[in-house]
């Protein structure tokens, strides 16, 4: 099975739901991201997931052209993790579309904790979807589960 998350960065959300989905699925699922405007990784979700063991270090933005074709030819579902902002749309016949809208943790100033604190939340959110998604698709979690 192939999953693709999309955001407009591939900067935040998109890469949290790539991390957390690896950890949760093993090798069980291929998981990918990418943006339609693809930024830097943002260092505040690579903090917030490396505060439970997953590395998000060597993860860079991407943009969809950037993907394997193999990968996009295989592509079962294509998440898309925009609210505020239009999301990426992306042709294709055979992967289905689910649409979790959650706010970019970006998107506001704050403190460095508070900061922190809105990708953690984002984090978790995401988490509980994946695990939500995995049990409604009849996907083994073969790795991690968020607490």
């Amino acid at each position: 099975m192939n999953i693709l998350f999309m955001c407009v960065a591939n900067s935040a959300r998109s890469q949290m739901a790539e991390g957390l989905a690896k950890k949760i699925f093993g090798t069980a699922v291929n998981v990918e991201s990418a943006g339609s405007q693809p930024k830097n990784v943002n260092p505040f979700a690579t903090a917030a997931m490396k505060e439970i063991g997953i590395d998000l270090s060597n993860h860079y933005s991407k943009s969809y052209d950037e993907l394997k074709p193999s990968f996009i030819v295989q592509l079962d579902y294509v998440i898309t993790l925009c609210a505020e902002e239009v999301c990426p749309s992306m042709v294709t016949q055979k992967a289905q579309k689910v649409h979790w809208p959650l706010p970019d943790p970006a998107g506001k100033q704050g403190s460095d904790e508070e900061q922190l604190s809105r990708f953690r939340e984002t984090r978790d959110s995401i988490a509980s979807r994946i695990s939500d998604f995995a049990r409604e698709k009849g996907i083994a979690i073969t790795g991690w589960v968020p607490q």
